[in-house]
Parts: structure tokens; sequence; C-alpha cells
């Protein structure tokens, strides 16, 4: 059994809260600050899990990418895909925004393996176009659902000019990929283990690590990485999100933070969805550690 402590009324959380809970009051006074909403999801493997606007419904943007991976590794453990067929980069897969295939020309062959690694590593918006109609966007959604993630959907693919949406998510279903992947109970354990294989690698860290001290990270000072992560972020005019899991010392946590309702819509390494959440995952860290690998006594 674990300890869920929610935080979305104000009045109940303010009557609520005793002198031991002081991550959640921390994370309160920077939530109350915020210019936006922010949704989290925390759980530190020790019955201890914080839920803050968890269940409400967020645009994914390239999060929604995580549970796109997932259907993959599914399809294959079934027998249904398999990561060394060959996909045709086409010209039906171009699109604007982040990754390295838009250097390429339509034409292009990969290997599904390689255009999942893209998809997650560079968050590349024509790899995931590729997957997405190699497994077809109906076995997406009918396999996000059998994972247990009823409140995601993937509505199209990307393309900006053509759709107003590319997906819906809860902080709870994004948190529930990760937590079952450090299980090993999402697929299976060779196939979990791929897949964070892959999102240890990827690129786009500006939210969950950028307080972080760079010391714990850094294995020139240390002989070894204290820290690591292993995670997959996103973003869109809407929204802002991050989510992952933190390896430390003490043992992994999940962390999720999904971003909405802020004004501004611009990009900028200090926009204040960054900006807070990265506060937030910091004040998590420093409690996790200083409490060996726990968010409560």
């Amino acid at each position: 059994m674990h300890r869920e402590v929610f935080l979305n009324n104000q009045d109940e959380r303010l009557d609520k809260m005793d002198s031991r809970l002081t991550l959640e009051k921390r994370i309160e006074a920077e939530i109350m600050s915020y210019d936006g909403k922010m949704g989290i999801y925390l759980d530190d493997f020790h019955g201890n899990v914080i839920a803050v606007h968890a269940d409400e419904t967020f645009e994914t943007a390239s999060t929604i990418k995580t549970f796109i991976l997932a259907c993959l590794f599914d399809q294959v453990e079934k027998g249904n895909a398999s990561l060394e067929d060959m996909m045709e980069y086409k010209r039906e897969h171009v699109t604007d925004g982040s990754g390295v295939l838009a250097a390429l020309e339509p034409g292009a062959v990969l290997r599904v393996k390689d255009a999942a690694a893209f998809m997650i590593i560079v968050s590349d918006n024509i790899a995931t176009n590729m997957i997405i109609d190699y497994l077809g966007l109906d076995t997406v959604n009918r396999c996000i659902e059998k994972l247990g993630c009823r409140d995601t959907v993937l509505y199209n693919p990307i393309h900006f000019d053509r759709y107003d949406r590319l997906g819906t998510s809860t902080p709870r279903d994004y948190a529930g990929i990760f937590t079952r992947l450090v299980r090993g109970e999402l697929i299976s354990a060779r196939a979990d283990h791929q897949m964070l294989e892959i999102f240890k690698k990827q690129h786009y860290n500006s939210m969950i690590t950028k307080d972080f001290p760079p010391f714990y990270m850094d294995s020139d000072n240390t002989d070894d990485i204290l820290i690591s992560v292993a995670s997959k972020s996103g973003s869109m005019n809407a929204c802002r999100n991050d989510g992952g899991i933190v390896f430390t010392p003490y043992g992994p946590y999940v962390i999720v933070m999904f971003h909405k309702e802020f004004s501004d819509a611009m990009y900028y390494p200090a926009h204040p969805a960054a900006v807070y959440g990265a506060r937030v995952s910091r004040m998590i860290l420093d409690q996790f550690l200083a409490l060996e690998g726990r968010f409560l006594n």
C-alpha cells in the first residue's frame, strides 16, 4: 500500500499539512506563485506518491512519443512487428519541428529500431510519423488503452498545418509508464530494459535536470555519474511537459510535470514553465537525497 498525497484543493491542502510535509509545502509555495497550472505525479517506490492535478487532461506534445514507443515494443513482443523491419521515409511523413530526418530527402530507408531511437533521443517528428504509419493509429490507441492508460489518446500524426492537437494524457498515466518500466512490468523485462536505454540517451532535459548540481551528473569530477535520468519531454504552444525516472545512489524515483494555462507561448530556456518545473524538480531531488530514498519519513 502506498500513501498518496493530493494537493488539488487549496483550503484542504493547507488544513491537512503538518510539520512532516515539508516537500508538499514547498511544492505548494511554488505552484501558488506560478502563472499557469502544473500537474505533478511523484513515486518514490517506498509507498509515497504525491499527486497534484494528476488526473487532469493535458496536451501531450512530444511526450506522446513515449506511449508510441511502448506500443511499438508491445507489438514486437506479440510478434506483430520487428525492430529489424525496414521503413521508407515517405513524402507524407514530412513535417516541421524537432529532429534530424528533415535534413534528408524522402526515399531514405531506416530500420524500425533506428526510427524509434530518433523519435525519442532527438524527438524526431518525421521518425514519429514513420512509426505511427508503421503501427497504425488505431493500433497505437488500442495498445495505449491495454497498457492501462485510459486517459491518453493519440489523435493524429504530427502535421501542424492540418491538425490542432496531437495527443492528450494525464500526469498519472504518464508516470504509470515509467513506474512499470522501473519494475520491468510494462512489456517484458527485456523490452523494458531496451526502452530504458533509449530514454537514458534522450537530449532534451530542460526541466527535470535544469537545476540539478552538475557535480552529481559529471563523471569527470566523481569517477561515476551519481545521478542519471531516463525521460521524455515535450513542448507546444499550449503546454510544456517533462517526465521520467531519476536514478540516484538511494534508488530511483518517478517524476512527471505537465504544464498548461500559462500566458507565454514563446519558446526560450527561461520560460516560466521550465523555471518553476526546474525548481520543483530540484526540491524533490533534495528531499529524496536527504531522506535517503524517500519523499516522506
